[in-house]
């Protein structure tokens, strides 16, 4: 298993950030369970020149905080954290929780007020990020919180997890460069067109993307990954979109999602479950009801809902929705608190039109 996490860390190192001598790297987890990555992670830093730095979370602070905060400390953002974003070169974040539902009960106003809070500092990253200033990732490690989430053994997954990200192969780099360059040749294709019109069960909902830039995820931004997106015309977006897989967002999950959309902004919100969750996280602030990204999944290494964001939103045969903050690297434009992922199944007669024309079907691209 040693040989595992090294091959882990290696890749997050060399290809997804690419750390170079000198250059600041800070380590982020939440909890103590990821240490024989971070270990990992610590030591390939260390042998490319650079200086790493770990954050280690405790489990359950952040329930502590959210429950006995004042508003006053709910408005503060420590200078060190600051520091952080604005000098960082590199940042790598390890999720690897105890419980991953420790916040669902938690005041859902509080939440999304602290999260408004902390929008400047990850429109920085952002920012950083599209200058070619700071280079990021997300990971995870596998833990019996994800496993139950996903209705799985540690053991299947630990299995699930290795091959998503492609670690069960010799050579996982050329593998995610593979899928990179077959992705790009859809974002290419969908450069040149201006109108997205996405239908399906519930769904008729149309996009103005003229003039900004859809993208290839291939593993340097989220590990494991694999979609092309894109940040729509902030105001463009009109119609209905239904929402079929369950809806997470820090532990709250609302399920059966519908939305309607008119000149860009979520005017309804419906849910058969987490109503009154979604549309205080929806109430978070000016940009929190307009779409921040609309995204295409491909990794069919990944097939089934397991209640982490960060795998189910790259499922092969699905698209999704963030409403929120957009990304400058693609144009995008709409400032958030919020960046909340709605991940909608293709596989059942759902349909992608460019510019009128079919592009995708029941989970396949036809180009």
């Amino acid at each position: 298993m040693n040989n595992l996490w090294e091959k882990y860390a290696k890749v997050l190192v060399d290809y997804s950030v690419k750390v170079q001598k000198g250059e600041l790297t800070i380590i982020r987890t939440d909890s103590y369970l990821s240490q024989p990555l971070i270990k990992e992670i610590y030591k390939q830093v260390l042998l490319k020149g650079g200086h790493p730095v770990v954050r280690m979370g405790v489990e359950g602070l952040s329930e502590v905080y959210i429950k006995n905060a004042t508003d006053e400390q709910l408005e503060y953002i420590d200078p060190m954290t600051e520091i952080e974003y604005e000098q960082a070169k590199n940042l790598i974040s390890i999720g690897a929780p105890l419980n991953v539902k420790n916040m669902a009960r938690q005041d859902s106003k509080k939440l999304a007020k602290r999260s408004g809070v902390m929008k400047h500092l990850s429109e920085k990253m952002l920012k950083r990020s599209a200058e070619g200033d700071l280079n990021w990732v997300i990971a995870d490690f596998p833990t019996h919180a994800l496993a139950q989430e996903a209705k799985m053994s540690l053991e299947e997954y630990t299995d699930f997890l290795i091959k998503a990200c492609w670690l069960h192969l010799d050579d996982p780099v050329a593998k995610w460069k593979e899928i990179g360059e077959k992705q790009e040749k859809i974002a290419e294709y969908l450069n040149s067109k201006t109108k997205i019109r996405i239908t399906g069960d519930k769904t008729d909902i149309t996009f103005n993307v003229a003039g900004r830039k859809w993208k290839s995820c291939a593993g340097e931004y989220n590990f494991p990954d694999g979609e092309v997106y894109t940040s729509p015309v902030e105001d463009s977006a009109n119609g209905q979109i239904y929402f079929d897989f369950p809806q997470i967002y820090r532990g709250n999950e609302a399920q059966k999602v519908l939305l309607t959309l008119e000149n860009g902004k979520v005017i309804k919100a419906e849910a058969e479950k987490g109503e009154e969750f979604l549309n205080n996280m929806l109430d978070m602030d000016e940009g929190s009801r307009f779409v921040g990204e609309i995204a295409i999944g491909t990794n069919e290494m990944i097939q089934d809902v397991t209640g982490n964001i960060l795998f189910d939103e790259k499922i092969g045969g699905s698209i999704h929705m963030a409403v929120g903050a957009s990304y400058p690297d693609t144009g995008g434009k709409n400032v958030s608190g919020l960046h909340w992922d709605l991940i909608k199944n293709m596989k059942n007669g759902g349909k992608i039109y460019a510019d009128d024309t079919l592009i995708y079907e029941n989970g396949k691209f036809l180009i």
